[in-house]
């Protein structure tokens, strides 16, 4: 029997899914809870076997993962292929696409969901206070309430990443995925999602992950009582500034222009005596040893180089749409978006799309689930009259 130790904190999300991984085989694993003061040395330990300063990290006799890594998973573990041909085929599972695979089972649809995470970016929020029904939820919550909802249904749910899609002659569509699985489907929804926009400097790379952060909520409890900056002027980067300013000793906001945040959110920010906010200000280096030591930024109006010494950076300056798998098979946008119509069909017959992949305006929780229901009724009304 494997040896198998987790490393994570309360709200990463990631670290949710590797124990969901695990216990959905049967398989024994412990669990440490690094974010706590009670277990600094456990976090030392991760960081020194690891050489990453970010949860989740998984050893399993001896090897060590970094983050929900699903295709080494499922190669030590192994996937089963429970079937390989639906009526519909979700790839994503954000709101949009844990919305879709509901309203799609409520029609008698045979679904299968693939996805390399469950929950996306919204997992990332630290607070939401404009979704229905709830004053104040985290994303991680919420998406754990999505989740709950979906597995009461006869769905089935596959952690993996799909690698190719395309249409076959007899109008079907074929969906291959990077573990090595080929399923059929009459429709497809696609909600994907974005992932987190990279600054593209000087040290980026060297640092992702030795102290360069892109979930806050994961890696933001290792950096208790230590400097850590923000960069970006979004709702993002400010919610990201306030939470950390409660558990760091220090916080520099790096804004490149202009505070873009919702007053609701950006007003909260003087009632923090902690953040120090660098307006006009863009990210020229990130330097350091094994980890990051500091941030060099310059003032956008006179060129002035300023070092800032930090523990840990956050990067918060918005999002990229997922599409890469598409390889040009759907129009997009200028944006790499997905164009669909206000019905969410996309430029081939009998793919449809939700959420934030699209070209839809208005990047909400709220509406991409409502994008995802629609898009669920579309493929089944688009079933429906094939016959």
């Amino acid at each position: 029997m494997s040896t198998i130790t987790v490393y994570s904190t309360e709200r990463c999300p990631y670290c949710a899914m590797v124990k969901a991984f695990l216990r959905k085989r049967g398989i024994d694993f412990t669990t440490i809870d690094v974010g706590k003061k009670e277990n600094i040395e456990a976090a030392k330990e991760m960081i020194q076997i690891s050489g990453q300063r970010g949860v989740p990290v998984t050893v399993i006799d001896g090897e060590v993962i970094v983050g929900f890594d699903t295709t080494r998973f499922n190669e030590i573990f192994g996937s089963d292929q429970i079937d390989d041909e639906y009526d519909l085929i979700i790839i994503g599972a954000g709101p949009a696409g844990l919305t879709a695979a509901v309203y799609a089972a409520r029609k008698m649809m045979k679904t299968l969901v693939i996805s390399e995470n469950i929950g996306g970016q919204s997992n990332e929020s630290w607070a939401i206070e404009n979704y229905m029904g709830y004053l104040m939820i985290t994303g991680s919550e919420l998406m754990a309430k999505f989740e709950e909802q979906v597995k009461s249904q006869s769905i089935n749910l596959e952690l993996d990443r799909v690698s190719g899609i395309w249409k076959r002659e007899d109008d079907w569509f074929g969906i291959e995925t990077e573990s090595g699985f080929s399923y059929t489907t009459r429709t497809v929804v696609i909600a994907t999602g974005k992932h987190p926009r990279m600054l593209g400097v000087e040290g980026e790379s060297t640092y992702l992950g030795k102290g360069l952060s892109i979930c806050s909520t994961c890696d933001g409890p290792l950096y208790r009582d230590k400097t850590v900056a923000i960069v970006g002027g979004g709702n993002s980067a400010i919610q990201t500034a306030i939470e950390m300013a409660k558990i760091a000793r220090e916080v520099h906001l790096i804004v490149r222009s202009r505070i873009r945040a919702d007053e609701v959110f950006s007003g909260q920010l003087d009632e923090h005596n902690n953040i120090i906010v660098h307006t006009g200000y863009e990210v020229h280096r990130i330097g350091g040893d094994k980890f990051v030591r500091s941030i060099t930024v310059k003032n956008r109006s006179t060129g002035e180089a300023e070092r800032i010494m930090v523990d840990g950076i956050f990067v918060e300056i918005g999002l990229i749409p997922n599409t890469g798998f598409l390889n040009g098979f759907l129009e997009m946008n200028e944006l790499g978006e997905i164009i669909v119509d206000q019905d969410c069909h996309t430029s081939v017959e009998g793919i449809f799309a939700a959420g934030d992949v699209t070209s839809i305006r208005g990047k909400q929780i709220i509406i991409a689930a409502g994008e995802g229901a629609k898009a669920a009724l579309e493929a089944h009304e688009f079933q429906m009259k094939k016959g």
